[in-house]
């Protein structure tokens, strides 16, 4: 474990849109440094309380030195996201004021080299956040066929040559395997070329991290699961930092703040239904240049909020 974890993003826009009272109960979903955490415990008065998810032990383990001053009123959960109706039974808690998710993957884990996040850093094929899985990068490079592995650079990468490079992914192990992310850097620059490698690696990898992660999936569990246990008048937050978690979180607010479903026919009317959320970021909340100038993780991130009814 590093000493230094990212910076948190947006932290005074997630505090205006998250906190509504100083004495709540808030879920940082995406715990992390504790960056977000901090700021919002700093806010809390005794009686308020923060629960940090989780799933990367190395997170938990820096966290929980960060927020030591809060004492037991931050309590740290070893588990994924889309648990969180879940773990709120475990803890006898049937309601939250505010879910915070901060999402992708963080600093910290792209500079550790043995994490293998990165086409950057040579070392195995990893990507896993909870490192306590087997499933890792490595066996999706290497056993997932073609098909598969064309389907999922398409789908969570949107490369456009993703055919092609999962054909030469293919043809490489076949003859010695690829074991690193530098091996498996140079099979996407032998389709790409240097030109556009760097786009094509991210994407790429990507891929890869969702896949391994089933990020796409937590994420729609974790929205789901927590309109059950959010108080009306509590806040949803979600920064993500890609067209793929933002089209989800969208989607999500859109379809929960409708007060009608349409009609199938212009010559009927539209049924009325209650609707369960408020949103409050008619379009997403940027960085602002100062702040990405400081921290230029902050540059693709995209803040979405919601008030329960």
């Amino acid at each position: 474990m590093t000493s230094e974890y990212h910076i948190p993003v947006l932290v005074n826009e997630v505090i205006h849109y998250l906190l509504t009272g100083s004495d709540g109960i808030y879920i940082d979903g995406t715990l992390g440094g504790g960056g977000h955490a901090e700021s919002i415990m700093s806010r809390l008065s005794e009686k308020g309380r923060l629960i940090g998810f989780d799933i990367d032990e190395d997170a938990l383990q820096f966290s929980n030195k960060r927020l030591k001053k809060f004492g037991d009123r931050v309590i740290y959960i070893h588990d994924n996201f889309s648990n969180v109706r879940n773990v709120l039974n475990d803890q006898g808690l049937s309601e939250i004021d505010g879910f915070l998710l901060d999402l992708g993957v963080s600093s910290h884990q792209l500079d550790v080299k043995h994490r293998g996040f990165s086409f950057q850093s040579e070392s195995r094929i990893d990507m896993r956040m909870d490192q306590n899985q087997s499933f890792d990068g490595w066996k999706i490079i290497n056993t997932y066929e073609r098909t598969k592995l064309a389907e999922i650079f398409k789908k969570y990468g949107e490369e456009r040559h993703s055919w092609r490079i999962a054909k030469k992914i293919v043809d490489m192990r076949n003859k010695k395997g690829i074991n690193t992310t530098g091996e498996l850097a140079t099979v996407v620059e032998s389709i790409t070329g240097a030109r556009f490698l760097k786009k094509s690696l991210a994407r790429i990898f990507q891929a890869i991290r969702i896949e391994v992660n089933n990020e796409l999936e937590n994420l729609h569990q974790a929205l789901k699961n927590i309109l059950d246990v959010l108080i009306p008048g509590g806040r949803i937050v979600v920064i993500s930092y890609h067209s793929l978690e933002d089209r989800i979180v969208k989607k999500f607010l859109i379809e929960n703040s409708l007060k009608f479903h349409l009609a199938p026919h212009k010559y009927l009317l539209d049924t009325p239904i209650k609707p369960k959320l408020n949103i409050l970021t008619k379009k997403p909340i940027n960085a602002s240049f100062d702040e990405i100038q400081n921290n230029p993780r902050a540059k693709s991130a995209k803040l979405r909020a919601a008030k329960r009814i």
